[in-house]
């Protein structure tokens, strides 16, 4: 009987609305953020076996304040959704390069990546300094947080995954890509599905009403926006669309959605935790958050 009876309050929570439309967010998000998280293993495997350390330290000026914008800019051209920056930064330190320049690379490839700037100019019609505004104050965070590790980041909060980097006299390379892509995908995939539950929780817990609330406060309608980019976690690719829809709040606040989503969100800070440990993670994802809420701030009163 008592089997029976939880087995029917079973039945009844699992078909529930709320339930459901959670279910469907936690997938979506999840499907959305795969295929760029694939990519980005897959890159980090080919870097990986592929492509010599010294590579790395040719494209890079040697003083690491110098590589630290370098970096930064290399995002422009890069296309990549902050689930592919992230293993590539991962591969990138355990090649040699400055974790300050890896860093602004992870921060900057999802934000201001050529796929990124256009579906923002098509999210915002007519608009071409919300596409500047966006473009600057991003490049300014990745800038400004590789430069403050540089001067206040410490070795013993990276807590890395160990394995061999580089490729090994004797072995196969095409071997050590499959077992580097296998070994980055099952490690972050995990977390990846940590995120994608959170994100759900909150789309369905907060009733939109809230938004509302805070829509007539410059100041307040800033600070929500942004601490719901965090927890929404839409890839960046799609965040413009997000950000357009929202009319009601100024386009400054709009700014600051599409920033920090892209460089602080749940499942981010999940994948940060999973490759670089919980340590960097909290005080990374926090130390970037209050930085792009400032830059997107005093961009929008500057652009926009």
């Amino acid at each position: 009987m008592v089997g029976l009876a939880w087995a029917a309050g079973a039945a009844q929570w699992l078909t529930h609305p709320g339930f459901r439309a959670w279910q469907t967010i936690c997938v979506a998000v999840t499907v959305q953020a795969l295929p760029f998280l694939i990519l980005g293993t897959l890159v980090s495997g080919a870097v990986n076996a592929f492509v010599p350390a010294r590579v790395f330290s040719r494209a890079l000026p040697r003083r690491p304040a110098l590589a630290v914008p370098v970096a930064s800019a290399a995002g422009v051209v890069l296309p990549g959704c902050e689930c592919a920056s992230m293993p590539v930064a991962g591969s990138l330190i355990r090649r040699g390069v400055t974790p300050a320049a890896a860093f602004a690379f992870l921060l900057s490839a999802p934000a201001v990546n050529p796929i990124v700037l256009a579906s923002t100019a098509v999210a915002f019609p007519g608009r071409p300094e919300m596409v500047a505004a966006r473009l600057v104050a991003s490049l300014a965070v990745s800038a400004a947080m590789g430069w403050l590790w540089l001067r206040f980041g410490r070795a013993e909060w990276l807590r890395m995954p160990s394995r061999h980097t580089g490729h090994r006299h004797g072995h196969s390379r095409w071997e050590e890509f499959r077992l580097g892509f296998q070994h980055d995908f099952l490690h972050a995939g995990g977390f990846l599905v940590l995120g994608a539950m959170a994100a759900a929780t909150f789309n369905v817990a907060v009733p939109r009403s809230v938004l509302d609330t805070f829509a007539g406060s410059p100041w307040l309608s800033v600070l929500f926006l942004a601490g719901l980019a965090i927890v929404l976690a839409v890839c960046s690719e799609a965040d413009a669309f997000v950000a357009a829809s929202l009319t009601g709040f100024s386009p400054t606040a709009r700014l600051a959605f599409m920033v920090v989503g892209p460089m602080v969100d749940v499942k981010l800070i999940a994948l940060q935790a999973g490759t670089f440990g919980r340590a960097f993670a909290l005080r990374f994802s926090a130390a970037t958050a209050v930085v792009a809420v400032a830059a997107s701030a005093i961009t929008g009163w500057w652009l926009l």
